[in-house]
Order: C-alpha cells, then sequence, then structure tokens
C-alpha cells in the first residue's frame, strides 16, 4: 500500500530543493569580488529567487541587473550630508521603534514634501533602505513602510513619473524587502493617483499595500497585529507622539554613516 507524503517530508524537501536552486544560482553567476561578493549572500540570493518564482533564469537576470545598478548608482556610498536637504520636513524618516517583530519601520509623510527634485526624493528614500537594510535584526530580511497623508494634496504629490521609478527600484533592486506598506487614511481625491500608479506594482508587492482608515475594525485589528499601540504615533492610530526633530536626526545619520561605510569597507 503506498502511503502519501508527510507534510513534513514535503517541506523539507521543499526545503532541500530550494537550497540547491540557491547553489544552482551562484554557480550561475560565476566568480564575484568586492561589493557585489558582500551582498549575495544566501539569504540574497533567496530573495530574489523568491521574487521570481524560484525560476532559475529569471533571478539571475534581475539580480545581475540589481549589480549593475548598484556598481552605477553607488547606493552604499550616499551620505547624510548629500540628502539632508530632502529630510528637513521630516517627510521621510527612520522611526523610533520598530513592528511586533523587530524590523526597522520607516515613516513617510507626503504631506510633508519640501522640494521639487526627483532625483533628490529617490536618493533620499534608496539612503534610507539601504540605512533600515542595515539595522534590521538578525534572520530579518524586511521592513514595514508607514504612509500618513495627513496635509497630502495635489500640491504636495510627487510626480507620476518618480513615483513609477520608485516603484521600479523598490521592485526590482529591493526585492522581498518589503513586509507591509500602511497608506493611513488616504483622502478621496488619492484614489485617481492610485488608478495610475497600481499598475507599475507587481503582484507580491500589491498583496502588501494596505489601505488603513481609522474609523475600519478591521483596519484597527490589522494595525494591531503588525504594530504595538504603545509605540505607535497616533498620527497612525496609537498612542505614541510624532517628533520629528531635524537636528537629532541629522546626528543620529552621521553615526550611522560611519556604520555603513564600516560595513562595506568604504574610508571616506
Amino acid at each position: 500500500m503506498f502511503r502519501r507524503k508527510s507534510s513534513h517530508t514535503n517541506q523539507a524537501d521543499d526545503s532541500a530543493s530550494r537550497d540547491a536552486k540557491v547553489s544552482e544560482l551562484r554557480v550561475a553567476l560565476g566568480p564575484l569580488s568586492g561589493r557585489s561578493l558582500k551582498l549575495c549572500t544566501d539569504v540574497c540570493l533567496r530573495r530574489y529567487l523568491e521574487a521570481r518564482n524560484w525560476n532559475l533564469d529569471k533571478a539571475k537576470k534581475m539580480l545581475e541587473e540589481t549589480l549593475k545598478w548598484r556598481s552605477n548608482y553607488k547606493p552604499e556610498e550616499i551620505r547624510w550630508h548629500e540628502v539632508a536637504h530632502e529630510s528637513e520636513t521630516g517627510k521621510v524618516f527612520k522611526a523610533n521603534f520598530r513592528d511586533r517583530l523587530g524590523r526597522t519601520v520607516l515613516i513617510m509623510r507626503p504631506g510633508k514634501q519640501n522640494t521639487s527634485s526627483p532625483e533628490g526624493n529617490i536618493r533620499q528614500l534608496v539612503y534610507l533602505m539601504e540605512n533600515a537594510i542595515l539595522n534590521l535584526p538578525v534572520g530579518q530580511e524586511q521592513m514595514s513602510w508607514l504612509i500618513d497623508f495627513n496635509g497630502w494634496s495635489l500640491n504636495t504629490n510627487i510626480p507620476i513619473k518618480t513615483a513609477r521609478d520608485i516603484i521600479y527600484i523598490l521592485q526590482n533592486h529591493y526585492p522581498e524587502r518589503l513586509a507591509i506598506v500602511v497608506l493611513y487614511s488616504p483622502p478621496r481625491f488619492f484614489e485617481a493617483f492610485w488608478k495610475v500608479v497600481k499598475y507599475f506594482i507587481d503582484s507580491k508587492t500589491f498583496e502588501k499595500i494596505k489601505f488603513v482608515y481609522p474609523n475600519n475594525k478591521n483596519s484597527v485589528e490589522l494595525m494591531k497585529t503588525f504594530f504595538d499601540t504603545e509605540n505607535l504615533p497616533s498620527e497612525f492610530g496609537g498612542k505614541a507622539t510624532l517628533n520629528y526633530d531635524h537636528e537629532e536626526f541629522s546626528k543620529l545619520m552621521a553615526q550611522e554613516d560611519v556604520k555603513t561605510a564600516k560595513f562595506w569597507g568604504l574610508t571616506r
């Protein structure tokens, strides 16, 4: 009589198969050195395979494009003093609390937009993404985004092209880095912007984007699942006070730059 494999056995088979895929991808990439070698850990390779549904050829192409982008853009070399002016109003910054799983949280307040430079906005976000990743606890690969729409208007909105470029960089060069993106209480006129932007978002990322409204019971429960309300700012339905002090944050990020340079073996 034939017996059906246990779920434990199936999981072990899947794990072994995926480990083999990681090894295959490493061989397919060929010899790596310097920053590329440091970036391409087994965990990193696994994220790219996951993003491409474990298709080896697609994951290889995706990762090679990232290595090329990083070689040209050099995100690990961006320093706070280069993007500090973009952060004067606190439109994007790293929160002083983590989510329930200890993940880094980035807070975004598009209503605080203070510049009209597409490249400046992108570099600021890339810089903060790199820093958020560097500050993830051991064993954790993802972060959370909280987007507060208070004060947001069409006048403070970033152009569609900039949004598309940001989405492209996020999806193609930082795959599987997002745990959740909370769009907190967006106004009705955000719908027109969203109708255009959502077509640039792949299905995996789309599933992580949550529209949250303070008067909706399911929304409130969702926030409690991911965040401790004692730490969560009132702008997101929590009990804490959200204070952004640009001078203090600048001091913190100057210290973080030293850590970043050390991690990548840079001397600047």
